[in-house]
C-alpha cells in the first residue's frame, strides 16, 4: 500500500501593514477541473515568491466569497461596536490582572487566550444594541479553534464584525515569527458573510502564573498584508509502514523484558 501524501496550506502572519492601494502583479496560478501534484508544484515553483505579499482582503474573498468591510469609527454603528470592545477590554485587563485572576491558574500564556474570549463574549453581550458569539461554521457548528474567535453583530444594521484576540508580550511588537495564521478549508470556514475583521493584540508582563495585562492594540485587517508558506507533511503512521522499512535493528546491550507467561 502506498503512504498517503497530504499537504497542508496556511496563511501565514505578515511583517507589514501596508496601507497603499496597488497590488503588486498576480501570481500565475495554474487551474485544473481536479487539482493534481504536478500543477500544485508549478503553482508554487512559478510564484517567483509573490506569494510572500498578499492582501489579506484579497485571501477572504477568494477562499470564502466574502468582503472585508473598511471600519469607520466615524460611522455610527462602527462607533457603536468601537465603544462596546474598548470599554470590555478597559474592564478585562484590570481584572485579569489582579492576584485572584483566573489566568493565574494557568501554566502557558496560550491558555489564557480562552479567558479573554469568553470575558470579551460575555461583556459584548451585555453592551445594549451588541451581541457577541463564537461563529459558527456553514454547517450550524460552533468551533472555537481557527480564525475567526468572536463574531460581533450591531442590532440596527446588522453588521458584523469578526474579532481575533491575540496575547503578546509587551516588548515583541516587532518580532518576525509567525503569530497569526488563517487556514483555507470549506468545512472548518467560519467566515460567513461580509463583515469588520479586526484583532486586538493585548500587551502581558510575561510574569507565568502572575500575569499582568498593560495594554491593548485594536487593529483594522482590511489592509493587512500577509505571506503563504506551503509545505508537505506526513505523520509517524504514514512514515514506519512494513512496506516502507528496508530493515531493523536493536541495541544488543540491553536484554529484552521476559514475556509472560500465558496459561494453556
Amino acid at each position: 500500500m502506498i503512504p498517503r501524501l497530504s499537504a497542508i496550506v496556511c496563511v501565514f502572519f505578515a511583517c507589514s501593514c501596508d496601507r497603499e492601494t496597488v497590488e503588486p502583479p498576480a501570481s500565475p496560478i495554474v487551474y485544473t477541473p481536479k487539482p493534481t501534484v504536478d500543477s500544485f508544484i508549478d503553482t508554487i515553483l512559478s510564484s517567483d515568491g509573490k506569494f510572500s505579499d498578499m492582501s489579506f482582503r484579497k485571501v477572504i474573498k477568494s477562499s470564502t466569497g466574502h468582503e472585508i468591510l473598511p471600519f469607520d469609527p466615524s460611522d455610527s454603528a462602527d462607533k457603536e461596536i468601537l465603544e462596546g470592545i474598548t470599554s470590555a477590554l478597559d474592564v478585562i485587563l484590570v481584572k485579569f490582572s489582579l492576584e485572584t485572576s483566573l489566568t493565574n491558574d494557568e501554566k502557558r500564556i496560550n491558555e489564557v487566550s480562552s479567558h479573554f474570549e469568553e470575558a470579551l463574549r460575555h461583556r459584548l453581550n451585555n453592551v445594549p444594541g451588541l451581541t457577541c458569539d463564537y461563529p459558527k461554521t456553514e454547517a450550524g457548528k460552533v468551533q472555537r479553534s481557527g480564525y475567526p474567535d468572536l463574531r460581533i453583530e450591531h442590532e440596527a444594521t446588522g453588521r458584523v464584525a469578526y474579532l481575533d484576540p491575540k496575547l503578546v508580550e509587551t516588548g515583541s511588537l516587532k518580532s518576525s515569527l509567525r503569530t497569526f495564521y488563517f487556514t483555507p478549508k470549506n468545512e472548518t470556514n467560519k467566515v460567513l458573510e461580509d463583515a469588520h475583521h479586526l484583532l486586538v493584540g493585548i500587551e502581558h508582563d510575561g510574569n507565568t502564573g502572575n500575569w499582568k495585562f498593560l495594554k491593548w492594540h485594536l487593529i483594522d485587517l482590511g489592509e493587512f498584508r500577509v505571506r503563504l508558506k506551503a509545505e508537505f507533511q506526513a505523520s509517524n503512521k504514514d512514515l514506519y509502514q512494513e512496506n516502507l522499512t528496508i530493515l531493523e535493528g536493536v541495541n544488543k546491550e540491553i536484554e529484552p523484558e521476559p514475556k509472560e507467561k500465558t496459561l494453556e
